[in-house]
């Protein structure tokens, strides 16, 4: 005789509360992705943006969503008492603005403890899993709790589990969709992260404190709730507080914004006509507002390569603008100049405080690789200058596209590029794999080294590839005039045995240059610190 299992009966719901714990799934459905992206650009500037860093978040969002569903089934088996469920939404907002003024020193501790454990080469791989783990493995455990709670509770009958399961299954995919698209489109090009963390707990909160208000039976109880919630909402706004400081030791923040590459910010140095530029606490350039020069080596060295290996400079294309001195540079000496930047924020910030005059450059916003395969020009140097912070973008140094970058050359001419490498025995797989790819499309490349880290390469299909160096060099500054004039003559080559031809299906520098990375971003993050002696 066949019989019928029926669940304990779910509690008598009202409509709206129905339409309430929809609306919950919703929202944590939203919060989750939210958390998961920001979580990873929360982390950027300390640990890098590889796919080591990407790696970690996803993996603990994932183990998170597990061990909530885990733990929220049994939890909600014991007793349907939907007090717990939304307490658990308030304790996640508590951790999740705590994430806000917590997220350095936890990003450099678990660092530390990786390169403890396994030396420089562990330290961002088992830091960044670490970090990610602290950070957001216990707000996701408990906003996981959220999808079989409420299956528990909206469920009345057995026959009903499966269209129940689903509807609230696609009510927080969809709320996850809608998390997704305001994370990226509105929330990090427009907003400080730390606001938007501020705001994801502020709403889940906020959402669980309308429960107790509203729809909870023991509404004596909403005390230790409203205590939570104001928890969160002290330690979310001490956390913003504290990220919205201007005041970096010598220098002084006059400019900050978000944007879809990262926080852009603008400091001056106190008392004096300096100004760095920054993107996620990594110096980008450095200008002299009383001269208009620039305080940086690589802006001098590229524009003396471009115009010392190709004796006819009158056309140029500059993969990436930056703060615009080298396009600019080259426009005033009456080169006809094309730039590709693929952050369109930086272009007001280059014109305000920085003299670009966007008039005398033809700007294309997009990105290096889409430009090269649709263009019909054709130049005479291509100058290549694309970072993502302490890294070139790596689809940027494959074979493939250093093809395409001679395809738009006039015969003759040279590309010139700027990266951060260095030479030395087991750091040097990105130079050497960089000079064996250039090495596979042109005839001739050339090395420079300014053995502070910064490498140009210069690469072309010339019979021969001869320097000539500026015959005036009073236009470089003086604080970096030396140090341009060293790495011009200092022309290297790289261990034929070290690194390979870096293809679109194959492009491991991310792997094996991610030490040289992780160092490079953490000592230029640190300098940004104002509590240390030595900044900037």
């Amino acid at each position: 005789m066949q019989t019928t299992v029926n669940p304990t009966p779910a509690p008598n719901l009202s409509s709206g509360l129905r339409s309430f714990l929809y609306l919950t799934a919703a929202i944590n459905g939203a919060a989750v992705l939210v958390v998961e992206i920001l979580g990873a650009k929360m982390l950027a500037p300390y640990v890098g943006t590889s796919h080591f860093v990407w790696t970690a978040q996803i993996s603990v969002t994932l183990l998170s969503l597990a061990t909530g569903y885990y733990y929220g089934g049994r939890v909600v088996d014991r007793a349907q008492d939907l007090g717990r469920l939304y307490q658990a939404m308030l304790w996640a907002a508590v951790y999740l603005a705590l994430t806000i003024s917590m997220t350095e020193r936890v990003s450099y501790w678990c660092m530390d403890f990786g390169a403890q454990l396994g030396g420089l080469d562990a330290s961002i791989k088992i830091g960044s899993i670490l970090a990610s783990g602290f950070l957001f493995f216990v707000p996701l455990t408990l906003l996981a709790m959220t999808g079989p709670f409420l299956i528990r509770i909206l469920t009345s009958t057995l026959s009903g589990v499966g269209g129940q399961a689903g509807r609230l299954s696609a009510i927080s995919t969809l709320g996850s969709v809608l998390g997704a698209a305001l994370i990226g489109y509105v929330l990090i090009p427009h907003f400080p992260n730390s606001r938007t963390m501020f705001l994801t707990a502020g709403c889940l909160a906020a959402l669980s404190l309308i429960y107790f208000v509203s729809f909870s039976q023991r509404k004596s109880k909403a005390v230790q709730p409203l205590l939570l919630a104001i928890a969160a909402i002290g330690l979310g706004w001490y956390g913003v507080k504290k990220d919205s400081r201007t005041d970096y030791g010598r220098g002084m923040e006059i400019f900050r914004s978000n944007s879809n590459f990262g926080m852009l910010q603008v400091i001056q140095v106190k008392g004096s006509a300096e100004l760095f530029y920054v993107n996620d606490y990594l110096t980008q350039n450095i200008y002299y507002t009383n001269s208009q020069q620039s305080g940086a080596m690589f802006t001098y060295m590229l524009h003396a390569l471009a115009r010392g290996y190709r004796s006819t400079l009158d056309s140029a294309l500059c993969i990436g603008m930056g703060v615009g001195i080298v396009p600019s540079q080259l426009a005033r000496e009456g080169v006809k100049v094309d730039v590709v930047e693929i952050n369109e924020g930086v272009i007001p910030i280059a014109q305000k405080y920085f003299d670009l005059k966007p008039d005398q450059l033809n700007i294309h916003i997009g990105d290096g690789r889409h430009y090269l395969n649709r263009t019909t020009n054709r130049y005479d140097a291509v100058v290549l200058d694309a970072f993502l912070g302490d890294s070139s973008p790596s689809h940027l140094m494959t074979k493939e596209a250093f093809a395409s970058m001679k395809h738009v050359l006039k015969p003759g001419g040279c590309i010139v590029l700027n990266c951060f490498g260095y030479f030395d025995r087991g750091r040097d797989y990105f130079v050497g794999s960089l000079e064996k790819t250039l090495q596979a499309v042109f005839k001739q490349v050339r090395i420079h080294d300014s053995g502070r880290g910064n490498v140009f390469m210069a690469a072309s299909d010339q019979a021969e590839m001869n320097l000539t160096p500026p015959a005036d060099l009073e236009y470089i500054h003086p604080d970096v005039r030396s140090d341009v004039q060293k790495t011009l003559v200092n022309i290297v080559s790289t261990d034929p045995q070290r690194g390979r031809v870096l293809t679109d299906d194959f492009n491991p520098v991310d792997f094996y240059d991610a030490v040289n990375r992780e160092t490079f971003r953490r000592n230029m993050a640190k300098s940004m610190d104002p509590d240390r002696k030595n900044r900037m």
